[in-house]
């Protein structure tokens, strides 16, 4: 089964571009959904965040979201600090996860923002980019979240430049508004199952 990644920058369109390949009837993981799942599941890492973060970073038995993002986004020494806990645990549940798709689908893929940040790439076949320009991720960030536009760039910034991430992806989907997504998606998925019998 080949391992695929699914990569852009935050208000790229990734979620959308995702769910169109589980309508096609591919396994998608989610990291975000991940990350959150085991910072609130995992006693070690609960442990660990209430250490170096404070109580606050709890409310009962979840995760205060808000506490923990305003402590991160403008600290990047804080920002490594926390990624360092989470993303091992992240991509240990995310090749769990792989490990189960095996056989159920001649592919599967792992959504997450930061593939080539944390490493991940190292357990991936092969990794797909969403690319939007940033005027537009901007604009589809300040409609979905409660965010101001500083805290926008805060978040752009902390991850790597997008035209970069794009270079070392080994195929691109535009998520522009000029591109349609579907005919995209439909062209690489057979490359993929292509790829995935090749490889059997």
């Amino acid at each position: 089964m080949l391992r695929v990644g699914l990569t852009g920058g935050i208000g790229s369109g990734k979620s959308t571009v995702a769910g169109v390949f589980e309508v096609l009837g591919i396994p998608v993981a989610y990291a975000d959904r991940e990350a959150k799942r085991v910072m609130t599941e995992d006693p070690v890492l609960r442990q660990q965040i209430i250490h170096h973060f404070g109580a606050e970073a709890y409310t009962g038995r979840q995760l205060n979201r808000s506490y923990l993002a305003a402590q991160v986004f403008t600290d990047t020494e804080k920002l490594a600090l926390l990624n360092s806990l989470v993303h091992p645990a992240t991509i240990a549940a995310g090749e769990q996860w792989m490990e189960q798709q095996a056989g159920r689908a001649p592919y599967a893929i792992r959504e997450a923002a930061l593939i080539f940040e944390s490493d991940s790439v190292r357990h991936l076949d092969f990794v797909i980019g969403v690319f939007a320009p940033p005027t537009l991720r901007m604009y589809r960030v300040l409609q979905r979240d409660k965010l101001t536009r500083e805290e926008v760039l805060q978040r752009m910034k902390n991850q790597i430049d997008e035209d970069i991430k794009m270079k070392l992806c080994d195929a691109v989907i535009y998520n522009d508004e000029q591109h349609p997504v579907i005919p995209q998606v439909l062209s690489l998925h057979e490359q993929l199952l292509q790829r995935a019998a090749a490889a059997l």
